[in-house]
């Protein structure tokens, strides 16, 4: 079964992700690890958004968010990551609703664009606003 954005899952070091870019990710927070520009990484922190309850007698399971990566930096401060290729109002609203439960945590989006970004990643929506200007300009 495809995704909703025809991503294609890849493996790494036998770890299966979503889609070729977070698998590029992946190798790009080895490499930083490697040259001591990040202290490490893991994959797949969860956060509930709304834990499981009762409605009318019967039971809702838990809404979660999962991102992509949390990455431990050198300063001791923590960055979480999702990758993202596009969006979904779904998906904007369950991550809104993550930053308003954690206002002091640092979340965010990032997406590969080697048009836009000496790194290869560049802020989700910035990308979309740099990719409206150019767009504009043309």
């Amino acid at each position: 079964m495809r995704s909703k954005y025809n991503a294609k899952k890849s493996m790494v070091d036998g770890i299966t992700f979503d889609s070729k870019d977070e698998a590029r990710y992946y190798e790009y927070l080895k490499k930083l690890k490697a040259k001591g520009e990040i202290e490490n990484f893991e994959l797949q922190p969860k956060f509930t958004l709304i834990p499981a309850f009762e409605y009318k007698g019967k039971k809702e399971r838990p809404a979660t968010y999962t991102l992509d990566f949390l990455i431990y930096n050198l300063d001791g401060t923590e960055t979480y990551i999702d990758v993202k290729g596009d969006s979904t109002p779904q998906g904007e609203l369950k991550f809104k609703m993550l930053k308003y439960l954690h206002p002091t945590m640092d979340f965010r989006w990032v997406s590969r664009s080697l048009k836009y970004s000496e790194s290869g990643w560049i802020d989700f929506k910035e990308l979309k606003k740099r990719r409206r200007e150019s767009k504009k300009n043309a």
